[in-house]
């Protein structure tokens, strides 16, 4: 079944509201794609709604509804992000007068779920640092990284990241530079310093 057209009223205001974040925040298109798409399936789904309503002339409890059918179809992480675009959305516009009252007031973000850590078993742990074919080049590579991720639990975007000279093999560190350009140093231990030098004189 095609979509039904966004309404020209619609579509000025989330144009608006995207150009807007744009200048104010400098977001990348797709985040402003992501926007847009949340802001079209509202004002979409509105107008199947009698009376017709248009994205301005929503109230709460109809806001409400909307966020109620999304529970029905989506994890809550996508809901969690289609509450927030029409946060911002409708914040926005009460700030610049154009509506009355932020309908998304009352309306709180689902609850995500507790995640347990997952923790590899000594024999798992044993299987994976195995599992690289050491007599090719890759190989040693990869059964490098594998000792050193699993020596240092280093992100892997710091593991990939890693410079020769940040190696300290005398002081058994690695000198690591992680999120905000913090840097520490973090031991090492010897089995994966001995793969990290066979990598080098082999490959």
């Amino acid at each position: 079944m095609a979509e039904l057209p966004l309404g020209a009223g619609d579509l000025a205001e989330i144009d608006a509201f995207c150009d807007a974040l744009w200048l104010e925040d400098g977001l990348a298109k797709t985040s402003l794609a992501s926007y847009r798409g949340d802001l079209a399936h509202l004002a979409r789904w509105l107008r199947t709604q009698a009376p017709v309503h248009s994205l301005l002339t929503a109230d709460e409890v109809v806001v409400m509804r909307f966020v109620a059918t999304l529970a029905r179809t989506l994890r809550a992480t996508s809901q969690a992000r289609y509450i927030s675009t029409l946060r911002r959305f409708y914040r926005f516009m009460l700030a610049r007068g154009r509506v009355l009252a932020d309908p998304t007031l009352k309306i709180s973000l689902p609850g995500k779920p507790s995640r347990l850590p997952k923790v590899l078993s000594e024999r798992q742990v044993e299987a994976l640092l195995a599992a690289p074919e050491i007599g090719s080049s890759l190989g040693l590579r990869d059964r490098a990284m594998l000792e050193t991720l699993y020596a240092t639990g280093l992100r892997v975007a710091e593991l990939v990241g890693l410079r020769l000279h940040e190696v300290n093999y005398e002081m058994g560190v690695v000198r690591v530079f992680g999120k905000g350009s913090k840097e520490r140093m973090v031991p090492l231990r010897q089995e994966a310093m001995d793969w990290v030098r066979r990598y080098l004189r082999a490959a």
